[in-house]
């Protein structure tokens, strides 16, 4: 059975350290309830994860099918929509029933706003947990809206502490897991499996100009517009271009904003996602917050090394001073972003032990560590 998972957590431990590596004895129906598919325009992380998930299921011979809002694509695996981006939370209920009608396994994927789930569904259930909205909720709801990001946020609370009290929850990090614990969930439900990368492809050479890259959905906690304004104390000193990958609400106002220097290209391929993983000095992570800091082992994968802010999450994916640096307040984050960017043996050095600590995280991995969760749960309830 897959250990407890011990807190204080050691980021760095290797994934297939976490469980046995023994799934479930035959296939089973599994449903992923979840907020979006990753074909959304608006997916990101957590889509992801979600679809490498039910792919690698799938593969070792599972029913797999993804109930979601929004938009539904087609793929090895059955996607039906329950509504809307917003009604498919009060439609899932109906939609399960009238779609899915049973399986063996439910697994709620928290992203915020809670399904509560346990509460209409008896059988196993998971509930998958990125990252704890504690402070997004306020970041998001501000002004006005203030009184309905505390309801927000407990009911978010409530929903993993209370609702889920019988069920494992997976984690995606250490820190989303003392999260869970610092919230009431009792720390032997809680499951660590690390999100993993692809087996990273034939490697474009390394721009000869100072280049630096962030990547992600442009959302207000991404913190683009913050790194936008450290640029210009960085630029005089480094020189060179700050490309910015990704699409979201914030993009026009973030144009608004960029200097001189700055690229936005938008959504790009994997193609050239990974060309530009390869080209790139640094990729450079602001975010406020994250559940795994997916985007920064895809870079340490190509030897990339990462500028980031000490913050959960991305603490996980960064091993400060080895794979990256991690910064506490804005003015490190410049001066670390200078320091690398004007010492290239000490990038070197960073992005070779981020490489090699990326060959630890693979989806392989991650797929046989949920399935020995996904057989625990199963088989705690027969």
């Amino acid at each position: 059975m897959p250990q407890h998972v011990p807190l204080p957590l050691r980021a760095e431990s290797p994934p297939g350290a976490q469980h046995p590596q023994h799934g479930p004895p035959h296939p089973r129906r599994i449903v992923f309830l979840a907020h979006r598919d990753l074909g959304n325009p608006a997916a990101g992380g957590s889509e992801l994860l979600v679809d490498r998930l039910a792919e690698g299921l799938t593969r070792r011979g599972h029913q797999v099918t993804l109930l979601c809002g929004g938009p539904a694509a087609f793929r090895d695996y059955r996607v039906v929509s329950a509504g809307g981006e917003r009604a498919h939370y009060l439609r899932a209920r109906s939609a399960f029933a009238r779609q899915v009608g049973d399986c063996d396994l439910l697994v709620e994927v928290c992203n915020g706003m809670p399904y509560l789930a346990p509460l209409w569904h008896s059988g196993p259930t998971i509930c998958l947990v990125n990252h704890v909205h504690t402070d997004l909720w306020r970041m998001r709801l501000r002004g006005p809206l203030a009184p309905a990001a505390h309801l927000g946020r407990r009911l978010e609370h409530w929903a993993l502490s209370g609702a889920q009290r019988r069920n494992l929850l997976v984690a995606v990090s250490p820190s989303t897991a003392h999260a869970l614990h610092a919230i009431g969930v009792d720390q032997d439900r809680i499951r660590l499996v690390p999100n993993g990368v692809e087996e990273p492809g034939p490697a474009a050479d390394r721009s000869p100009d100072p280049l630096f890259l962030a990547m992600g959905r442009l959302v207000e906690y991404k913190r683009i517009d913050l790194l936008l304004r450290l640029w210009e104390r960085v630029r005089p000193v480094t020189g060179g271009r700050l490309v910015i990958v990704g699409d979201g609400p914030e993009a026009p106002r973030l144009r608004q904003l960029a200097g001189e220097g700055v690229e936005f290209t938008g959504h790009v391929s994997e193609a050239e996602k990974h060309r530009l993983l390869c080209e790139a000095w640094l990729l450079l992570h602001p975010s406020a917050v994250e559940g795994w800091g997916l985007v920064i082992t895809e870079a340490a994968a190509r030897g990339t090394p990462a500028v980031g802010f000490d913050v959960p999450g991305v603490r996980d994916s960064v091993e400060d001073g080895a794979t990256g640096l991690l910064a506490r307040g804005e003015s490190a984050f410049a001066a670390a972003w200078c320091t690398l960017a004007l010492s290239g043996h000490r990038r070197e050095l960073m992005g070779k032990a981020a490489q090699e600590r990326a060959s630890s995280y693979r989806w392989a991995h991650t797929v046989r560590q949920f399935s020995a969760v996904a057989a625990e749960a199963v088989q705690a309830r027969v």
